[in-house]
């Protein structure tokens, strides 16, 4: 049993430290654009199950991919000048 300030090293090696790690990178990096993709779409049940479900980055890649709405692209108008009143 690991004590308190006990290093884990022994315990599980190195290279599995590093696929933890590299892991919760990759986990917080799709968590964060699906979120992020989830709370524009005002997609609040997405948003809950992203937030609280740590799947490894499945789930986020299954919503941005399948589920995100894609917004139509808006055209940028030249803004209307108005008229010069005369007096």
């Amino acid at each position: 049993m690991v004590g308190y300030g006990g290093s884990l090293l022994p315990y599980f090696g190195l290279s599995f430290l590093i696929f933890l790690a590299v892991a919760m990178i990759w986990e917080l990096i799709w968590k964060g654009i699906a979120l992020w993709k989830a709370a524009r779409n005002k997609d609040n049940i997405w948003f809950i199950f992203l937030l609280v479900l740590n799947t490894l980055g499945i789930l986020p890649i299954i919503y941005i991919a399948f589920f995100s709405k894609k917004k139509p692209a808006v055209a940028k108008t030249a803004p209307v000048k108005k008229a010069k009143r005369r007096r």
